[in-house]
């Protein structure tokens, strides 16, 4: 018997949609497919564009159990990233960031922020060996970083300006992010 190709078409196009309904195997794809959109390098809002955090007011408390108020971060260039374990396009943009933070952590502020249980968090990133630290908002947090999706990435500068404000995937580890904090830490 042979098979035509618009009935090869069907086929594989079936397979297609049997391997996105099937959970095992959505999961992995969805992520696979965000890596492809998180090749880009976010984009830096233009001066005029940019609004100034006039709010500090945010407690945080970190994996350890270590308390952690915003206000320290006053100052300093911030880089806060909000998360999930289970979000495809978030996973797709972690090995970039941990690229970043690995690089950068003595020098910026990183606030990675997930509302998960610590048990979900510390077992995602043993399973990634990802270093950085993890956050949990205990108040809410300030009317400018408010968001509703996730990711949402923002970088903060020493005056805080918020110089990028990225929701979905992106490439952190960009040439072009790593001249912006450079740029930024000679200014200090």
């Amino acid at each position: 018997m042979k098979i035509s190709k618009s009935q090869r078409s069907n086929i594989i196009f079936l397979v297609i949609i049997l391997l996105l309904v099937i959970p095992q195997t959505r999961h992995p794809i969805q992520v696979f497919l965000q890596k492809g959109l998180a090749m880009f390098s976010p984009s830096v809002i233009d001066e005029k564009k940019r609004m100034v955090l006039t709010d500090y007011n945010w407690q945080l408390v970190d994996e350890n159990g270590r308390s952690y108020n915003f206000n320290e971060a006053k100052g300093k260039i911030v880089f806060i990233n909000f998360w999930a374990t289970w979000c495809p396009p978030c996973i797709a943009e972690m090995p970039s960031m941990e690229k970043l933070y690995q690089d950068y952590k003595d020098d910026v502020v990183f606030l990675f922020v997930s509302n998960e249980t610590q048990e979900v968090i510390s077992k995602f990133k043993k399973k990634h060996a990802y270093e950085f630290l993890a956050h949990a908002s205990l108040t809410a947090n300030p009317e400018q970083l408010e968001t509703s999706s996730i990711p949402r990435t923002f970088v903060i500068d020493q005056q805080g300006h918020i110089i990028i404000d990225k929701s979905g995937a992106a490439d952190w580890n960009s040439k072009s992010v790593r001249k912006l904090l450079d740029d930024l830490l000679r200014l200090e």
